[in-house]
């Protein structure tokens, strides 16, 4: 690669597969900043587009705030 250039590590997963409003088509991408001290997250749906960045940081405070609330919610839907 010329110093111009690099790689991002990105997932991508289709939204259908967890979520039962989901289209077919609609999915979520996250790609890991180049630097590593992050990701952005790219949600597309019928609904439209959706982009937010989370330093590590902030992502471990959402998982904080979430906490046992989420998996409690998440359970129920099970």
């Amino acid at each position: 690669m010329t110093p111009n250039q690099y790689q991002r590590n990105a997932r991508f997963n289709c939204l259908a597969e967890y979520d039962h409003f989901a289209k077919p088509d609609d999915f979520i991408e996250v790609t890991e900043w180049y630097n590593g001290e992050g990701f952005d997250v790219h949600l597309s749906t019928s609904a439209g587009e959706q982009r937010m960045s989370f330093s590590w940081g902030e992502y471990q405070a959402l998982k904080a705030t979430l906490g046992d609330w989420a998996e409690d919610n998440l359970e129920d839907e099970e």
